[in-house]
């Protein structure tokens, strides 16, 4: 089992924690309704690549 041998420092740890950050999602507008959605994903409108696929009931 490792043992911490020495204290690491404010700094050292910081900088090992830079890459823990939420990464903010890609989102590009629906060209029917206008509305943002991620990308290859249909939209609550029911488009998807410019086609009508679900009819809102």
């Amino acid at each position: 089992m490792a043992v911490q041998q020495r204290r690491n420092s404010k700094t050292r740890k910081a900088k090992r924690r830079t890459h823990y950050k939420l990464a903010t999602p890609t989102l590009v507008k629906c060209p029917a309704c206008g509305e943002y959605k991620m990308p290859h994903k249909m939209c609550e409108c029911g488009v998807y690549n410019g086609k009508k696929i679900v009819e809102n009931a």
